[in-house]
């Protein structure tokens, strides 16, 4: 898959991935993430969503091609990793796997504690941070008390106190009640607005119409990149990528004519 943006914030270059003894997943998969844009990540469950993500936070070695940070190959040595970590996050899809903290509060200072910042800037960072996510009212609560979508939005929270210039997050609206997603999806829309790279693996096609400006799509190996309404639209590639037509896009069929999606309008 081409892709011609430019080496970007993070990106990869001819990338190909398969687990030992198994098939290949991907193969010469290039791609540019640059500030501010609102993409979407599309694939079957089992398509190899989690496992791009995986590498572009590091935490996967490509077989083949590079991953590059503002276009320069990573090595893997320890500076690498620690400047791939202040510059990107990952957030997983069980809040459970990345919530360590007594508290709210403490949770959300665990990596600007480990950046070494001083306690002011930490304090600032956190405050930002719930007050961004909308649990500050949680903050000395333990989160094992905290509701499902509240240790989400905890992981969230955790993540934008790193100030990253990409943040990674896998299926975060499953599991969400239909307002909480509404919620969550308004909170990333600031973030990229603010200038962070917003990436959203998901294999629900309607958050993805109606929430990304772009989308990337998984299919045969490759990664398909286009506008969202173009992509998802695309009932041949919606087919080959085993996932459903979305209903702005079945409405525009049914009418014979575009729906645009919210941010088109």
């Amino acid at each position: 898959m081409a892709d011609d943006d430019g080496p970007g914030i993070l990106g990869l270059r001819g990338v190909g991935f398969a687990h030992p003894q198994g098939p290949r997943i991907f193969e010469g998969v290039d791609l540019s993430l640059r500030a501010g844009q609102r993409i979407a990540l599309l694939g079957a469950n089992g398509s190899g969503k989690t496992t791009l993500l995986r590498l572009l936070v590091g935490l996967a070695k490509p077989t083949t091609g590079t991953v590059r940070l503002h276009g320069a190959p990573l090595t893997g040595s320890r500076a690498d990793r620690t400047r791939l970590r202040t510059r990107v996050q990952m957030v997983l899809q069980e809040p459970d796997d990345q919530i360590i903290g007594a508290t709210v509060r403490a949770d959300v200072s665990f990596g600007p504690v480990n950046l070494g910042l001083q306690p002011a800037e930490v304090a600032a960072r956190v405050d930002e941070a719930m007050t961004a996510l909308d649990i500050a009212e949680l903050a000395d609560r333990p989160p094992h008390h905290l509701s499902f979508g509240q240790r989400k939005r905890v992981t969230i929270a955790g993540a934008v106190a790193m100030r990253p210039q990409v943040l990674l997050l896998d299926e975060a609206t499953a599991g969400l009640d239909p307002r909480a997603v509404e919620d969550l999806l308004v909170t990333l829309t600031a973030l990229a607005d603010a200038g962070t790279a917003v990436v959203l693996a998901t294999h629900d096609v309607d958050v993805a119409w109606t929430w990304s400006a772009e989308t990337l799509v998984l299919a045969d190996r490759t990664v398909r990149r286009g506008r969202t309404h173009d992509l998802l639209t695309d009932a041949e590639l919606l087919t080959g990528a085993r996932l459903a037509v979305p209903w702005g896009a079945a409405v525009s069929r049914r009418l014979n004519r575009i729906v645009l999606r919210p941010d088109e309008v």
